[in-house]
């Protein structure tokens, strides 16, 4: 047997495996770092989190990415480099991680790489008929292997696509591993660049499990940001938004789009959402001179709405028989007060972080993945049913470190 083949089977007979996950988001602000200790597999998965850091990209990195970052027209010399580069670049963080927390690589046995998004195109974006859903992520996981020495397992989008489904949400599978509960129904709410959530009834029945993308979360509050203040990355505390007031006119117009009249579930990204989408919706509303202050918080409500009526538009649609959910909130908009107010005051249910329930909302995202390699290894496909979205597979693509 192929010593590499005998190794992952060893490993997946583990009771308890040793799984770093990694996780860049269209945000890039950098990499977040999960080093977990998972046990048991689909519903019986239970997970501790050991370690976790995020490291900041640097302005370069960060250009570079940018460079094809959901555009049209890139240098494909320029793609194909950075594929290999970013690779490189997040074996090097890891490395540089296990030796800050004193940890050989050999007691590591997996490496779940999300990679870095750079283009999502679901068909109800890009609306050619002879094409399917699409979407890349770079960053190779042969290189992540190779220059960690531990087997990684990455690009789990495309047998998502490949079954049928948009290529994300894919947290819907490991909140339901990890969250579900017969006490309470849930939401998982992740305020990332693009909102999502994934619903988990309390009779843990997965055929009723649901999960969507919202649309906008961070993103073009950022993007905004960013272009307005080039000293800085996002909208800290909400202090621009705070001294300005939400435009009824943009708010309608930011919110006059064909995705938001889709059918949920749905997927999308920066290559809808992004600084001309923004002019664009000035333009229309004829508001092209209002104070910047003003764009940043109709920008966070433009956010919330959205977010708030997804939400309230799949409780009604849902089989549960009770009204009581709990929202648990995540993602680099939690740390949002603004954009928190308004989901409060918009939407008619309790909300906690996932601190509570043992996970860092900061480190959700990479630890989900982790759960999602573990699935790769020692899990079996759970029966979602035929609903659009989720797919019934386990993902990843295995790379040996030789």
């Amino acid at each position: 047997m192929n010593p590499n083949i005998e190794s992952l089977y060893q490993l997946a007979k583990k009771p308890t495996r040793t799984i770093i996950g990694l996780m860049s988001g269209t945000s890039l602000d950098g990499l977040d770092i999960a080093l977990c200790e998972i046990s048991g597999a689909a519903k019986n998965t239970t997970v501790s989190l050991k370690e976790f850091q995020t490291i900041s990209y640097s302005d370069d990195i960060k250009h570079e990415i940018r460079n094809v970052f959901a555009k049209k027209n890139i240098d494909f010399h320029h793609l194909a480099l950075l594929n290999e580069w970013i690779g490189i670049l997040h074996a090097n963080m890891i490395n540089d991680c296990l030796k800050k927390w004193k940890i050989s690589s050999s007691e590591i046995d997996l490496i779940a790489s999300h990679g870095q998004t750079v283009m999502h195109l679901p068909k109800i974006l890009h609306q050619q008929s002879k094409f399917t859903n699409a979407t890349l992520q770079i960053g190779d996981g042969d290189h992540i292997a190779v220059h960690t020495g531990i087997i990684t397992i990455s690009d789990f989008r495309q047998k998502h696509l490949a079954a049928g489904g948009e290529g994300a949400p894919l947290a819907v599978y490991g909140d339901y591993f990890i969250f579900g509960n017969t006490e309470e129904n849930r939401i998982m709410l992740n305020l990332g660049g693009i909102g999502n959530f994934t619903f988990l009834p309390k009779d843990q029945n997965p055929e009723l499990v649901f999960v969507t993308d919202t649309g906008t979360g961070n993103t073009l509050i950022d993007a905004f940001v960013q272009h307005h203040f080039p000293e800085l990355s996002f909208d800290k505390d909400a202090e621009i938004a705070r001294k300005g007031k939400v435009n009824q006119a943009l708010l309608f117009a930011l919110k006059d789009h064909t995705f938001f009249k889709e059918p949920y579930p749905k997927t999308t990204g920066p290559e809808l959402f992004n600084l001309d989408y923004i002019y664009e919706a000035m333009q229309q509303s004829k508001t092209p001179q209002i104070d910047i202050e003003d764009v940043v918080a109709t920008l966070t409500r433009f956010s919330a709405e959205t977010a708030a009526e997804a939400i309230l538009d799949a409780v009604s649609k849902s089989e549960s028989k009770t009204d009581d959910y709990i929202i648990y909130f995540s993602g680099g908009g939690a740390h949002n007060p603004l954009l928190m107010e308004y989901l409060k005051e918009l939407l008619p249910y309790s909300f906690k972080n996932t601190d509570g329930l043992g996970i860092t909302g900061d480190a959700k995202e990479a630890i989900l993945f982790a759960v999602l390699a573990n699935e790769t290894v020692s899990g079996c496909p759970t029966n979602f049913g035929s609903k659009k979205g989720i797919p019934s597979i386990t993902m990843g693509k295995i790379s040996f470190p030789s």
